[in-house]
């Protein structure tokens, strides 16, 4: 039986986020209604399409935009653009991205609120990812030696020289660690030319890293990632020396093809997983 009931989304039911996505929900009883946020530079094909699995968006919307502007391109061709204080219907079979630089902000209801729950929650959920951990060999040693004020002057240009690394082989930086990072890459081959690449960099300023690389699923978790593949790449890095680059047989495979080439690093257990592993480091010419 219907009653009287009021939410609001200042304490949501649900909050789903992924990269340049943020979606909370309210229920209210059978009825769904979201909050949606899609950040400038969004675009269903290139964020959603290949989490989702499918060419087009294959959803029907049914909502408000608050503000911003997205445009629509059908399947058929047809083309739409929607701008703020409008009320839009689309439906399924198209692409569709943010037009301009403020963020689209939409209010959507009934079926396609829950739709689109669903599907930000299995994306959300589920993304094959390359996983890189990097860090130094021997900090502690290394800030005894120096102190405090030059470790710290070395420490930024340390994250200075692999940042512009992980730029230009298009890694996404998750987070730093203390003294490395953890980042995701959508190639196997980058990420591993990326590694060799910071290798190379933090040589030429005399101070040994240590890289561990891994592809699996993947979640996303706000701005952070979880799985097992992130835990087996950071058991990875335990077991690499100064100047190597341990890759997984997952992440190996993903490699043919390429110009990098592989060394047996022997089988080993990860700590934390069941089972042994064959790993592979990278050849020294290619670092």
């Amino acid at each position: 039986m219907p009653r009287l009931q009021a939410k609001s989304f200042a304490t949501p039911d649900d909050v789903r986020s992924m990269p340049m996505v943020r979606f909370e929900t309210v229920g209210l009883d059978e009825a769904r209604v979201g909050h949606c946020r899609f950040e400038p530079g969004w675009r269903w094909s290139t964020h959603l399409a290949p989490l989702v699995g499918t060419e087009s968006c294959q959803m029907r919307h049914f909502g408000y935009t608050m503000s911003g502007a997205v445009r629509i391109v059908m399947d058929d061709g047809q083309t739409l653009d929607i701008g703020p204080n409008t009320v839009f219907e689309i439906p399924p079979g198209h692409d569709k991205w943010v037009v301009g630089d403020e963020p689209w902000v939409t209010i959507e209801w009934g079926a396609s609120g829950r739709a689109l729950d669903v599907a930000l929650h299995e994306a959300g959920n589920r993304s094959l990812a390359t996983v890189m951990f990097t860090d130094i060999v021997a900090s502690t040693a290394t800030l005894e030696r120096i102190g405090d004020a030059a470790w710290q002057n070395l420490l930024v240009a340390h994250n200075s020289r692999l940042r512009d690394e992980l730029n230009v082989f298009r890694g996404r930086e998750i987070k730093t660690t203390g003294d490395g990072f953890l980042a995701v890459f959508d190639s196997a081959t980058r990420a591993v030319q990326c590694a060799a690449a910071m290798v190379r960099s933090a040589q030429a300023m005399d101070l040994p890293i240590r890289v561990g690389v891994n592809t699996g699923e993947v979640e996303f978790v706000g701005s952070d990632i979880r799985g097992i593949a992130v835990h087996a790449a950071a058991r990875m890095l335990d077991l690499a020396g100064p100047n190597e680059v341990l890759v997984s047989p997952t992440t190996r495979d993903l490699l043919e093809g390429s110009d990098l080439i592989l060394q047996e690093a022997g089988t080993h257990e990860l700590k934390g997983l069941a089972g042994t592993r064959q790993l592979f480091r990278l050849a020294p010419r290619n670092v």
